[in-house]
């Protein structure tokens, strides 16, 4: 494979190193195409060129490369933490691409004497602390609140320098007056106290709320002991604002404390990635991210691209992360954690349920305003998860309906772009079984049905869906080999008991998610054939049970036969009414003609 290279690019594989690094595919304009990482460049770079690969676009990708660059670092942590940064900044083609709709908004803590608190969308690197971004605004809003309610703070943008402050440069405003500010700008807070209430709200915004709690308790303790009850009652109703905060925000195990959690769930072009951040028992930031897929990325990749990702964002320094897998690269001073039981687990969960949440609202989203680009994605996956050379745009299913080889039907339910197409249903009277065969009953309506779309040259389904195992399938299979119709058209059997996936050539059936969209699309038509067959079959059932004498009688109908059945409830009872009471349930003629006939019998 490598000899079909330029000789260029083998002379690079050839002298790179066996060593930890990060590698730069460039096209040859000098474009950036990838930017991966390795615990080995010359085993990892080298397997591009060495294989034919599965994936259409990494097979494009690896044509185009013309020139390689690679960075040597010392760990695979490295190779990691800088493939994400080149990620992020230089955006390669062929990379993950992390969507993003909107700027989160951030809490600021100023860097200058006496610190403002303030919101912002703009992350500028001037030495100020940034906490966030905040997913929720509503969330970073009740916080700001709570902060302003409880501690009080500057709001003017002064310049309050010492020399300032000494000139009396300042007055003292309405929010000194309303009790919202101390006025620091005229010497009536100190520096001290007022970094003091900073470094609270510090520990508040990362979340440590026990911790103002707990200060709070004290100083109002002490000021009741001073008898000083005003300041008492201060600090009581600040107080109950934290603590009403925290009742808000706790919704796990207080036991759970500085923890990451992070879960994912992904499809044929996206990943979508929930994250949580648990301080001391209560979930502080939660966020989602799209990332799409370029050359079919594993969930190990993008779960660890994440995790990167988030913790960046969030400053966090968390020891554990809940992760539904471990990846293979370790975080110093880290540890993975894949819970079983407990909050942890129901905490891993939840997570999961949020990025589920997510991806369904996306998907609506687009089913609204690019319904054919939304039909594309679950066709495609649907092409996947089946192992299909072409999207499966058509599909008709089969089911069987009969009472101890009785009235045998089955129905044939139609599906177009994943949706129930129900002008095509159709449903078969069997005509040549006799009692119970299942397996010949299918392979006779498969042989019907197909036979007048070869003969009529009507379309073929991309796919057809049997309701039944194995025995289903195969005589199924062995109508469509008659037809000559193997290859053209897929096949696979669904099974009720545990939703087994069986395909013909495969003795081991493939069990799909219980959540993917492939198989609540087979279930749907697995569904739809089974109530069109049985209604279809009812009908047949009440149209063939439905004969008594009645029937024998010459311009009597079933419809008027079921209106005398009604009214007088029986054959017997119809013989022996008079023939007035007859005219008033059938009319004239028609009692005239039931009069006649029992009277002759008679």
């Amino acid at each position: 494979m490598l000899n079909h290279f330029s000789e260029h690019i083998q002379s690079i594989i050839k002298t790179l190193p066996d060593q930890p690094g990060v590698y730069q595919y460039f096209d040859e304009d000098n474009l950036l195409l990838y930017v991966g990482k390795a615990k080995n460049l010359k085993k990892r770079v080298s397997s591009y060129f060495s294989k034919e690969h599965d994936s259409n676009r990494l097979r494009i990708m690896v044509k185009k490369i013309y020139d390689i660059k690679t960075i040597k670092v010392n760990s695979e942590l490295d190779a990691l933490l800088l493939e994400n940064n080149l990620i992020k900044n230089l955006k390669p083609k062929y990379n993950i691409n992390l969507r993003d709709d909107k700027t989160y908004p951030w809490i600021i803590i100023k860097k200058e004497r006496f610190p403002r608190l303030f919101h912002t969308r703009k992350h500028i690197k001037d030495g100020s602390e940034y906490f966030g971004p905040y997913a929720s605004v509503k969330t970073m809003f009740l916080l700001l609140d709570l902060i302003k309610n409880t501690y009080p703070l500057r709001t003017c943008n002064y310049d309050l320098s010492a020399d300032n402050i000494k000139k009396n440069k300042f007055r003292a405003c309405l929010e000194f007056q309303i009790g919202k500010c101390k006025a620091p700008c005229v010497s009536k807070q100190t520096e001290d106290e007022y970094n003091q209430n900073i470094k609270e709200i510090r520990q508040i915004i990362k979340g440590d709320i026990n911790f103002a709690i707990r200060d709070l308790k004290d100083k109002m303790h002490l000021a009741a002991e001073k008898y000083e009850f005003e300041q008492a009652e201060i600090f009581k109703h600040k107080l109950e604002l934290l603590s009403n905060y925290q009742s808000k925000s706790t919704i796990v195990h207080p036991s759970i404390t500085n923890t990451d959690v992070v879960n994912i769930i992904s499809d044929e072009k996206n990943a979508y990635v929930h994250y949580f951040k648990i301080i001391n028992g209560a979930i502080i930031h939660a966020q989602t991210i799209e990332l799409k897929k370029k050359i079919d990325e594993t969930d190990e990749e993008l779960l660890l691209f994440a995790i990167i990702e988030f913790r960046n964002r969030f400053n966090s320094s968390s020891k554990e992360i809940l992760v539904p897998f471990v990846p293979e690269i370790t975080l110093p001073d880290c540890e993975y954690v894949i819970p079983k039981i407990g909050d942890k687990k129901q905490l891993l969960e939840l997570c999961l349920k949020n990025a589920i949440a997510y991806k369904q609202e996306k998907e609506n989203q687009l089913a609204l305003t690019d319904p054919d680009r939304h039909a594309d994605r679950i066709m495609n996956q649907m092409m996947k998860d089946l192992r299909m050379k072409e999207q499966p745009r058509r599909i008709e299913g089969f089911d069987n309906s009969n009472i101890q080889g009785e009235f045998a039907v089955s129905a044939m339910p139609v599906f177009i772009d994943g949706k129930p197409a129900k002008k095509e249903y159709r449903h078969f009277n069997v005509k040549t079984v006799i009692g119970a065969n299942d397996f010949a009953t299918m392979e006779e309506i498969i042989f019907r049905r197909y036979s007048r779309v070869v003969s009529e040259n009507l379309p073929l389904p991309q796919l057809i869906v049997i309701d039944g195992g194995k025995g289903q399938l195969g005589a199924a299979y062995e109508s469509l080999k008659k037809l000559n119709l193997i290859g053209k058209v897929a096949i696979i059997g669904i099974a009720k008991r545990l939703e087994e996936i069986y395909f013909p050539s495969d003795p081991l059936p493939l069990y799909l998610d219980k959540r993917s969209e492939t198989l609540k699309i087979i279930q749907q038509i697995r569904d739809e054939a089974h109530r069109f067959g049985i209604t279809h079959h009812r009908n047949k059932r009440s149209r063939e049970t439905f004969k008594t004498e009645l029937n024998e009688i010459k311009g009597i109908s079933n419809k008027t036969a079921e209106t005398l059945l009604i009214a007088l409830k029986s054959v017997k009872n119809i013989k022996e009414a008079p023939l007035d009471e007859l005219e008033k349930i059938i009319g004239k003629n028609k009692a005239k003609l039931i009069s006649d006939y029992f009277a002759k019998t008679n």
